[in-house]
């Protein structure tokens, strides 16, 4: 096996035995062939486009089946031989209906005409033969941005399917989708038009996570500021991991009246601030810190029981019967709810005798996205102007438990007080519960939400150069992030697609960027890696 596609990767070069993540290599090679035939699929979709073949199902289980292959979303090697199978089937479909309109249909990539072994262990040697480094004697260079490219568009994919969930889509995205998948098979390439594709691929992300916000706040309405206890109440549990918020609705209205308190955890804590999810009254509060915890947390309260909705890591199998998954989220072993029907993980729950004791370890605030921080723009502005303010910070992005992540918590410790910390993703539990206090009112740590909000940071953002009269990157702004998987990878593309400057990235650098195509980002976007909080504040703020 060969990944690099997280920044937890071996030795920060790349996972040749087993993922850091917990991938085996037969898990890696049906990711790899599971794109290798989506490229399939994706050449015959942009000639479908070209002459009005569009096909809907295609459409969404490009975007299902690209998220699968995200890192930490689905382990489970039967899934994908069927992911592997159905992609090879539309592919054929496609085919007939673009042959029907006169289209071409004759492609030399033998991604156009794979066909899936039928045993396991067949289907195995084809994914490692066309894994990542399959093709050893490519520029490095464009090997590098096509691998940008690709991991960017797992971000993406993600992204969309997220917002399709909410019935929000554009065909735009769905056609780069395909566009990008089917451009990693060219040769004929040079460096700026892969970095053109690259910055593309930021423009779509922008409009994906558009639609995302659209169908989160269209949805649910507008995250306002809400205290969350981060204690427990003695009883019956859910914990509900993840980022799907129709998951989380559906969730709460099967556990109605059935005496089950819900929890959130890691990217789930954000939706105790939107309206339509926070009337319920068993919707209680937030238990642990970040999904690279889950299972260890989780372990703590066998009591209870664990509902993961994106994300999953290797769960240990004395709990394996207490987790449960939904959406693309597998794991051999662990039960998982196709048909949104909940009553496996709401039987389990009462089964169960929940947590022993009520526990209070305080509260923190959430709601902060875009609408809020919008309404008090004025005073936000004033205080800048009267230097109450002096500088914003946007520290967010992933979490992950590899030495070096104790930069952000210390990093916001050390802002100075006339300073604000805006935060968002799995990032901020390094330091979510921390007590910054307020300047004139205004807190000075504001969450904005999930990384799926990252549309919301950007939009507040535009909202304060418009109020200032000037460009994002002459704003009192400063952008320290951390990455750990592709959709943050999506999220840095849409920022360069925006010419944000300046980004500070760690905890290390992406191995996938050559040193010239990081040349290339430092001298266009000035992105530079983290050193330490005190070098950075001061580089700054001076």
């Amino acid at each position: 096996m060969f990944c690099y596609q997280c920044e937890q990767t071996a030795k920060g070069q790349g996972c040749t035995i087993q993922g850091v993540c917990g991938k085996n290599p037969e898990v890696a090679a049906l990711q790899d062939l599971l794109i290798h035939a989506l490229q399939g699929l994706s050449l015959y979709a942009v000639e479908g486009r070209k002459i009005g073949v569009i096909d809907p199902e295609v459409n969404l289980f490009t975007a299902e089946g690209t998220f699968s292959t995200l890192t930490n979303v689905d382990f489970d090697p039967a899934r994908f031989v069927t992911l592997i199978n159905r992609a090879v089937e539309l592919r054929e479909k496609l085919k007939a209906q673009v042959a029907a309109k006169g289209g071409k249909t004759a492609f030399a990539e033998a991604a156009a005409t794979f066909k899936p072994a039928a045993a396991m262990a067949e289907l195995v040697k084809q994914g490692e033969a066309v894994n990542l480094k399959a093709d050893a004697g490519e520029n490095a260079d464009i090997q590098s941005l096509k691998h940008i490219l690709l991991f960017g568009l797992k971000g993406v994919a993600a992204y969309a399917d997220h917002a399709k969930i909410l019935g929000q889509e554009d065909d735009k995205v769905y056609a780069f989708l395909h566009e990008g998948l089917a451009s990693i098979l060219r040769q004929d390439l040079g460096l700026q038009e892969w970095v053109g594709l690259v910055l593309k691929c930021g423009e779509i992300n922008l409009r994906t996570m558009e639609l995302l916000d659209a169908g989160n706040t269209g949805t649910y309405g507008h995250p306002v500021p809400t205290a969350v206890p981060l204690g427990a109440k003695k009883g019956k549990a859910i914990v509900v991991s993840g980022h799907d918020l129709k998951d989380m609705e559906l969730l709460l209205k099967q556990t109605a009246g059935k005496g089950i308190t819900i929890y959130t955890h890691g990217e789930m804590l954000p939706t105790h601030g939107y309206p339509e999810l926070k009337k319920y009254p068993h919707f209680y509060g937030h238990y642990g810190t970040a999904w690279q915890n889950q299972h260890k947390e989780f372990s703590r309260f066998p009591g209870a029981v664990l509902m993961t909705t994106n994300c999953i890591q290797k769960p240990q199998d004395a709990y394996k019967d207490n987790i449960f998954t939904t959406g693309l989220v597998g794991w051999p072993g662990v039960t998982h709810i196709a048909d949104k029907d909940f009553t496996p993980v709401i039987d389990k729950a009462l089964a169960l005798p929940g947590f022993d004791a009520d526990t209070d370890q305080g509260s923190v605030m959430v709601g902060f996205a875009r609408n809020t921080v919008m309404g008090v723009a004025g005073t936000v502005i004033e205080a800048v102007k009267n230097k109450a303010i002096r500088h914003f910070f946007l520290v967010a992005g992933c979490d992950g438990a590899k030495p070096g992540r104790n930069y952000y918590t210390e990093f916001v410790e050390k802002v100075p007080r006339d300073c604000v910390v805006l935060t968002l993703a799995c990032g901020k539990f390094r330091f979510f519960d921390k007590n910054l206090g307020d300047i004139g009112g205004i807190p000075r740590l504001l969450d904005v939400g999930q990384c799926n909000d990252a549309y919301s940071a950007i939009q507040i953002a535009v909202a304060l150069s418009k109020a200032f009269n000037c460009g994002v990157n002459d704003l009192p702004l400063s952008l320290v992030l951390s990455w750990y998987e592709q959709k943050a990878v999506a999220i840095l593309l849409t920022l360069l697609y925006l010419g944000i400057k300046d980004i500070r990235l760690g905890p290390s650098l992406p191995a996938f960027i050559t040193p010239n195509v990081l040349n290339v980002l430092v001298e266009n976007f000035n992105i530079k890696p983290i050193t330490t909080p005190d070098e950075d504040l001061k580089a700054i703020l001076g």
